[in-house]
């Protein structure tokens, strides 16, 4: 039976900071997996009148969605010991987040998985890119982003796990978290 140990690194950061775009390009350079926002599929889909409840949902179904893509990554692993990285585009830390900052209060079921779930590193993306326009974003002005951002970076500061700020334009960006995930893996 393989020995394998996947390492899970969460990107996380306020919108439009290049999440989704550094997951791909991580997940590309190790040829690995990575797991998307499950929030962008339910918004497309039910539209971007949600509620508070909506956001439990969305909460159970970035889990659902993150333990499939660890389950995957897992079961295809070589028969020696293996520190393979899973890339993971938002954890319960940002719906923590979105549900204090929209609603002002948050679902004792995300608290709760905050403290369940482990993770291997943080890459928390800055606020440096241009703010893109897309049919989901909610927030383009820059105070709004630099509250979000300190937010982000109080949880980092305040929690156990290794994270690395990461900012620059993309390729700068590329090279800082392939530099925190090598680190890592060594």
């Amino acid at each position: 039976m393989p020995i394998s140990k996947i390492k899970k690194i969460v990107i996380i950061g306020p919108e439009s900071t290049g999440k989704s775009t550094l997951c791909r390009q991580l997940a590309d350079h190790y040829q690995t997996l990575w797991c998307p926002e499950y929030a962008r599929e339910y918004l497309l889909q039910h539209g971007m009148n949600y509620s508070y409840d909506d956001l439990l949902t969305i909460a159970k179904g970035q889990i659902e969605l993150e333990e499939k893509i660890i389950q995957s990554a897992t079961g295809n692993q070589p028969r020696e010991i293996n520190y393979s990285p899973v890339f993971i585009d938002t954890d319960m830390y940002v719906m923590k987040v979105w549900c204090e900052f929209v609603f002002d209060k948050c679902h004792r079921f995300i608290l709760d998985e905050i403290v369940k779930r482990n993770y291997d590193l943080y890459l928390l993306c800055n606020i440096d890119l241009p703010w893109v326009k897309d049919e989901l974003r909610e927030y383009p002005d820059l105070a709004a982003r630099q509250q979000l951002y300190a937010i982000y970076k109080d949880i980092m500061i305040n929690q156990s796990v290794p994270w690395v700020d990461i900012s620059g334009d993309y390729e700068e960006r590329l090279q800082k978290a392939v530099a925190a995930t090598d680190k890592l893996l060594q």
